[in-house]
């Protein structure tokens, strides 16, 4: 046995424990107001923040300190009477701005979710594998919404959709358009707001989100924004656009679901999809995916055990990379697949009849 290599792996495990608790701090964080709080007001002692957000000051005292052990906020002064503490603005971005296309602290409730459902995720991992979606600690499906909410307000509209071939004009002409695996509905709400011609509805097999989700939208005013709850096999219509957004890999049947859509295409229609980014080949992804590992746990716990759950259970995982997806849309019958445009966490692609 290398016995410093024994120490050198007991010390990234430490790493990682302080990665894990800091996890649970960012969660502390976002749930009390303690990011709002301390964004934009400069300097703060504990008790201020405390009296801030009406917690209590001993507990803040050492979420501040473990906050500031790992750098999230910044600490002044030598002595313990006289210490303040401050969130940066670009911490903020990150921990505090929900419209900053940066902020994650809002998809911290995943890690929760994991350990929350523990006890079933070790239950499928001792049996056939699979955990529906619905199964998860309603924690999951806020945190996913949040987590994705920002970048599709930043892309989605404004580069994203005018990347692909044809789509923005049709959305701004007026069109039909689905939005498959909706969830709790954001991405319908970004499309409808962007494309008030056109009409979206949002499609999703699990109630309480498409609750949720007409919910927002009634709230938001959205005329042109619909939802039901439906199997990806089972809604109807002739639309000029379907999309998948981060989800087709989570589904049990991927090329029977793209056949369908297909089936439901009116002509000169297109599929969208969403995709997290992932390299072709699971060895060079490892190596070179700097995502991988959050998006392999991610599959292992959530995507896969979602998909291993439903009929057919194919199981892609979030990391099936393009060249799996393209076979997907190959033996679903397309004619035309392509890679349009990409940024550090996704892909998306463009598939035609």
């Amino acid at each position: 046995m290398d016995v410093d290599r024994v120490t050198e792996l007991a010390g990234e495990v430490a790493t990682h424990m302080a990665g894990a608790t800091t996890m649970a701090m960012v969660h502390i964080g976002d749930e009390l107001g303690l990011y709002q709080a301390m964004a934009g007001a400069g300097p703060m002692t504990a008790d201020a923040l405390a009296g801030a957000v009406d917690c209590n000051p001993r507990l803040v005292t050492e979420w501040l300190r473990q906050q500031a052990a790992v750098g999230l906020v910044e600490l002044d002064g030598e002595g313990d009477d006289d210490v303040t503490f401050k969130l940066t603005d670009e911490a903020a971005a990150v921990l505090a701005w929900e419209v900053s296309p940066a902020f994650l602290a809002g998809g911290i409730g995943m890690f929760r979710a994991m350990f929350a459902d523990m006890d079933d995720i070790l239950e499928a991992f001792r049996g056939h594998g699979g955990l529906a979606w619905g199964d998860h600690h309603p924690c999951l499906f806020t945190s996913t919404a949040r987590f994705f909410r920002p970048q599709y307000e930043m892309y989605l509209a404004n580069e994203w959709i005018p990347a692909a071939d044809g789509i923005d004009d049709l959305l701004r002409a007026g069109a039909t358009a689905a939005d498959v695996g909706c969830g709790c509905g954001d991405s319908v709400q970004i499309l409808a707001s962007a494309y008030p011609e056109s009409h979206f509805t949002g499609i999703d097999f699990h109630g309480p989100s498409i609750d949720q989700a007409i919910e927002v939208a009634a709230e938001a005013g959205l005329e042109n924004a619909s939802f039901e709850v439906a199997d990806s096999k089972g809604y109807q219509g002739a639309y000029d656009v379907i999309f998948f957004l981060d989800c087709l890999h989570d589904m049990g049947d991927p090329v029977g679901i793209a056949a369908h859509a297909r089936s439901q295409l009116a002509e000169g229609g297109s599929v969208l999809m969403v995709e997290p980014f992932a390299l072709d080949g699971h060895v060079h992804n490892l190596t070179e995916n700097p995502m991988a590992a959050t998006a392999y746990g991610a599959s292992a716990v959530f995507c896969t055990p979602c998909s291993l759950a439903q009929p057919v259970g194919l199981g892609m995982g979030a990391q099936s990379g393009e060249a799996a997806m393209r076979e997907v849309f190959a033996q679903a019958g397309y004619s035309s697949f392509e890679r349009v445009t990409e940024t550090n966490a996704n892909i998306i692609y463009q598939a035609r009849p």
